[in-house]
């Protein structure tokens, strides 16, 4: 056995409480910081060859690792910004360098000078811009992934393109003979009326009047006239400008729409608003609007931001208006635990890992997204205090055995005195 083989054998042992030491400290030191995941040591032995009557001590080997699948418990919060995940999956963040990792940590803030939503350690969240319609994306990488920006929703204003009117058309009514509303004269005449509010390009609010006149029976038939309000002359006809459009419905015997259900106008400065009138009838009763809806909206301010569990961003305007604007997505891993841990409480994908897949939240066997909740630190207290005791022991015992072996060097350096 050599002498020096005990000193290296006590100064790997102390080495690897020194280690173990340090994740308690680093776990106790974050015990409230939000998304943390507890670092542990790992000891494996490391054996020297040895021959008959002679024992060769090796040492010991520490590995650190990090319970990062290991869930910390939710605690709740006043912030709709604030996100925590109930299952399985990480956000998606970038670094001011635009390099994509993996985080429980969901504290976001609005950014003041970038708009965009950032947590506590300055990474931005990453999602999907729906502005296009429905979310764009690839399973297996970061592809089409841009930062939750909100500056741009402070002031919006929608033109309206669709819009539904369901109406009953009173079937006594008589077929009016004369000058019908689509030739826009002083004589013109009508059955019923009915103004509607829709929005141009920049948010005005654009009055519509549409006359409902019915034309003929066998098979009963309505023609609808569209015009500008803001061009009639005295409240009424003749409009200084014709009509947006004019269309032909007709019912058949049972009082329902037979034929087209719809008809589309270009609204002044404004987009082509298609109006539906599915469920439109004809019966033995008087005029009754039904249902009644154009989409748009005038300008105005962000008044704040919502976040579904499926995550979908929408921002919250003062007129009442809701808007998805962005989805976050949730990204995983095969090997959760084999992720690199970087400062921030962000994650690197490694081979030991397996590669990113990316999904949706409540899909693919990834967790539902929580608003106004944030994910703890998964440290328990009591077990790392009782580590730093055995650690502490241990790490004594270590010294002793490289005392010993430094004071029988000592005797033997002696010898020759």
């Amino acid at each position: 056995m050599s002498l020096y083989g005990v000193l290296r054998t006590g100064v790997s042992g102390m080495n690897a409480q020194s280690n173990l030491l340090g994740t308690v400290a680093d776990n106790i030191a974050n015990s409230g910081t939000t998304g943390y995941k507890r670092a542990s040591v790992e000891f494996s032995s490391l054996l020297l060859q040895s021959g008959h009557g002679n024992y060769s001590s090796g040492a010991v080997v520490s590995e650190v690792r990090h319970s990062i699948s290991d869930r910390g418990p939710l605690a709740y919060t006043t912030s709709d910004t604030d996100l925590a995940i109930q299952g399985d999956g990480f956000f998606v963040v970038n670094d001011a360098t635009g390099t994509p990792y993996l985080t429980r940590a969901g504290s976001f803030t609005l950014d003041g000078s970038s708009g965009n939503l950032v947590n506590s350690a300055g990474y931005t969240l990453m999602g999907y811009d729906l502005s296009g319609g429905a979310a764009s994306g690839v399973l297996n990488g970061y592809a089409n992934l841009v930062p939750i920006n909100m500056s741009s929703m402070t002031m919006r204003a929608a033109p309206s393109t669709i819009g539904e009117f369901m109406a009953n058309l009173p079937y006594k009514a008589a077929p009016v003979t004369g000058d019908l509303p689509s030739a826009n004269l002083g004589t013109s005449t009508y059955s019923e009326k009915a103004s509607i509010l829709a929005y141009d390009n920049v948010g005005n609010e654009v009055t519509l009047d549409i006359y409902m006149t019915k034309t003929a029976t066998s098979p009963d038939t309505w023609e609808y006239s569209v015009f500008d309000q803001s061009q009639a002359t005295s409240g009424g006809f003749p409009y200084a400008s014709g009509p947006l459009t004019t269309a032909n419905f007709t019912f058949d015997a049972t009082g329902k729409l037979s034929g087209a259900t719809s008809f589309s106008f270009t609204v002044p400065n404004g987009q082509t608003l298609t109006m539906d009138i599915t469920g439109t009838t004809q019966l033995a009763e008087s005029y009754t609007p039904v249902n009644v809806g154009v989409d748009g909206n005038a300008p105005a301010s962000l008044d704040g931001i919502t976040i579904s569990d499926d995550g979908v961003v929408y921002a919250n305007y003062s007129n009442g208006a809701v808007t998805p604007t962005f989805r976050l997505p949730l990204a995983d891993v095969p090997s959760p635990d084999k992720l690199k841990v970087l400062p921030g409480n962000v994650f690197a994908v490694t081979p030991d890992s397996g590669d990113v897949r990316i999904g949706f939240p409540n899909e693919a066997g990834l967790g539902s997204m929580v608003s106004g909740a944030l994910e703890q630190s998964n440290v328990d207290m009591a077990s790392e205090l009782t580590e730093m005791i055995v650690a502490q022991r241990d790490y004594t015992a270590n010294s002793k055995v490289f005392q010993t072996g430094s004071e029988l060097l000592e005797v033997l350096m002696n010898l020759k005195r």
